[in-house]
């Protein structure tokens, strides 16, 4: 019997169960913190590119614009990002983390990183970055995120 014959043997399928895991995981320990996976996965886009639209961070979060916006109005209305025009095109709002968004992203992202390192655990530092490079290879041969496609929720 060859890997792929089974459904445990399938790429896909394991990839899928580590990310399900993973996403278990991260929204136990960022509900600690008063935040869901979405949230933090908007604080994180916005911490490296502030002043984004609503419509950039759904992208780059995987989710549709209506789905992002209300994680934003929640994040708002918590006081942790804020959102203004942008100045040459006024319908267009931006969003900006707070200093105690930014404060508790820094929270969440120690937790994250702890999962992220008991989820690697066995492994070295070679065949993580082989597995970083897999994926990301993975995921450029799919064409993700060029297409414009979302769709689930953000991990």
């Amino acid at each position: 019997m060859e890997p792929g014959d089974t459904l445990g043997g399938r790429i896909g399928y394991q990839m899928k169960r580590a990310q399900h895991a993973l996403r278990l995981e991260m929204d136990d320990a960022l509900r600690g913190l008063g935040l869901t996976t979405p949230q933090y996965a908007a604080l994180s886009v916005l911490a490296e590119g502030t002043g984004l639209s609503g419509a950039e961070v759904a992208r780059r979060c995987f989710v549709t614009p209506q789905t992002m916006n209300g994680v934003l109005v929640k994040l708002e209305g918590a006081g942790l990002l804020s959102r203004r025009a942008h100045p040459e095109h006024g319908r267009v709002l931006q969003a900006y983390p707070t200093r105690e968004g930014r404060d508790l992203l820094l929270r969440a992202h120690q937790a994250v990183v702890g999962i992220e390192e008991r989820m690697l655990s066995g492994m070295e530092r070679g065949e993580r970055l082989r597995l970083l490079e897999a994926l990301k290879s993975c995921a450029d041969s799919l064409g993700a995120g060029e297409r414009g496609r979302t769709g689930g929720e953000a991990s």
